[in-house]
């Protein structure tokens, strides 16, 4: 084997390492802090008369939020590393640290003036504001979020150092943030809705219009917060949503490195028909084994 390639195929084996966990940690962050789709149930529970104690920020949808994190850490590693250097890995890798540390921090001040700005709203309605779930759920949250970003700026730098992307450090970084934050909106949101804030409904009855706001929010023991549904997500939506992201970078850089010229054009629209059919028959399987739409049901 050509010992470039091999070169190529261990940087990508550490690039999908890396996305793998951002996806888990980017997942899980959303949970805690009720972002992205769910979130609008949450917003809209106090309104329709559920008042809870789930933290409620969607500071916008992950797909606007993470670039801009993404891009901020880039720019602060880049910072750093113009004063100490990148001859050195562990300058670099506190670089990345840096970078990702001050991310989390405007992560932080974002997520608490949210969460105080859309309860303070609230409470017309009764919605009292839990210092508690501050205080408790604000460093968790700003934690899966330094790890997120840490491993974009990590893979982000990989790619870079092995000529792998021909985008600026910054640039890229933003890019990779939006399929970061598209993938855990596309398939962690759905785990943490349906089968968390209702999974009390019937599996694929859908929410009903009348079921606006009608979250789950008694859990296992008292009172459910956010921690308890990333708890929950942690089994499997979260994996589920690195695995995604992993694959997303994973496949898309190995027929660059693997298949050559077009051929590789040729081997990604492959890639996407065998996802295509077994999402198909995963679908269907699901759907068989543990009901379909219950379109003969009265509304309750």
């Amino acid at each position: 084997m050509d010992p470039q390639m091999m070169v190529e195929l261990g940087a990508l084996t550490l690039v999908g390492g890396a996305a793998l966990i951002a996806g888990v940690a980017e997942d899980l962050e959303s949970d805690v802090g009720s972002q992205s789709n769910p979130n609008s149930q949450v917003q809209l529970a106090p309104q329709m008369g559920y008042l809870h104690r789930l933290y409620n920020k969607a500071i916008s949808g992950e797909p606007a939020s993470y670039p801009f994190y993404a891009a901020i850490g880039a720019a602060t590693a880049l910072s750093v590393l113009s004063v100490t250097g990148n001859d050195s890995t562990i300058g670099v890798f506190f670089a990345l640290v840096a970078g990702a540390f001050v991310t989390a921090l405007i992560h932080g001040v974002y997520a608490t003036t949210s969460y105080m700005g859309r309860l303070a709203s609230q409470s017309r309605f009764g919605q009292p504001i839990y210092m508690d779930v501050l205080r408790t759920h604000t460093p968790v949250l700003m934690a899966h979020g330094f790890v997120a970003n840490f491993s974009v700026l990590l893979l982000t730098w990989v790619l870079i150092a092995q000529h792998m992307s021909p985008f600026p450090f910054v640039v890229l970084a933003f890019i990779w943030g939006i399929a970061l934050g598209g993938v855990g909106s596309a398939v962690g949101d759905v785990h943490l809705g349906t089968d968390r804030y209702y999974q009390d409904r019937p599996y694929g009855s859908g929410v009903n219009a009348a079921h606006s706001g009608s979250v789950v929010r008694k859990a296992e023991s008292g009172l459910r917060n956010s921690i308890d549904c990333a708890w929950f997500c942690s089994k499997f939506g979260g994996p589920l949503t690195g695995l995604g992201f992993g694959l997303v970078v994973y496949l898309h850089f190995w027929k660059e490195v693997v298949v050559v010229d077009w051929w590789s054009a040729v081997a990604g629209i492959i890639i996407v028909v065998i996802f295509v059919i077994m999402n198909t028959y995963l679908e269907r399987y699901s759907r068989q084994r543990y009901g379909t739409y219950k379109e003969d049901v009265e509304a309750e």
